[in-house]
């Protein structure tokens, strides 16, 4: 089977389930797009990382791509090889040395690394062919990778009479207390200011 390079296009609330979210793999060649409904934890940790958000201690994915690197182990690929009964597998192809190891992964868990690591995302073309929704390529349509909409016009308010200073204090507030949807939505206000 061909393998298909993956990248992340972001993250959005699950219409499906409650307290989920879907992340949303999009081909690199090409207009199909795999949705993963996914735990709120690991769509945390996966947005902390795509929103370039540091927290003041490591998260759990922190931890073990820092233990990777202690033990001079690194993560080459991950691969989403099946689907079944609506969950997909994935695994980890890790070196260290001349060793070669591949690890059964949650398919959340192997993106947050990989994401981490900047190590390539694949699936095959059975998988694509089986979950892919093809997406127009429409040029109305604003198709960035690893970013959210823009705030809508609600946030926008919310903001809209704090200094650029005091949303920078809040950043750091936000981060601080591990809100980091909120340092989220405080970070794209920060940037849509600083591009006027």
């Amino acid at each position: 089977m061909a393998q298909i390079k993956l990248k992340v296009l972001g993250l959005s609330y699950s219409q499906t389930q409650s307290g989920a979210y879907a992340l949303v793999l999009s081909e690199e060649e090409g207009n199909r797009r795999i949705p993963i409904i996914i735990g709120g934890f690991e769509a945390q940790s996966i947005a902390i990382e795509l929103e370039s958000l540091r927290p003041p201690r490591p998260l759990t994915h922190d931890l073990f791509v820092n233990f990777a690197q202690q033990f001079e182990i690194d993560l080459l690929e991950v691969n989403i090889y099946r689907f079944e009964d609506g969950i997909f597998y994935s695994e980890l192809t890790c070196q260290q040395g001349e060793n070669i190891v591949k690890i059964d992964a949650r398919t959340s868990d192997a993106v947050a690394l990989a994401i981490r690591v900047g190590c390539p995302i694949f699936t095959n073309s059975e998988i694509m062919d089986k979950t892919g929704i093809l997406m127009p390529n429409n040029p109305n349509v604003e198709q960035t990778d690893n970013t959210k909409s823009q705030p809508s016009t609600s946030e926008e308010n919310k903001y809209a009479k704090v200094s650029l200073r005091e949303l920078k204090e809040l950043l750091d507030k936000s981060i601080s207390n591990e809100d980091y949807e909120e340092a989220s939505n405080i970070r794209d206000e920060i940037k849509r200011r600083e591009k006027k």
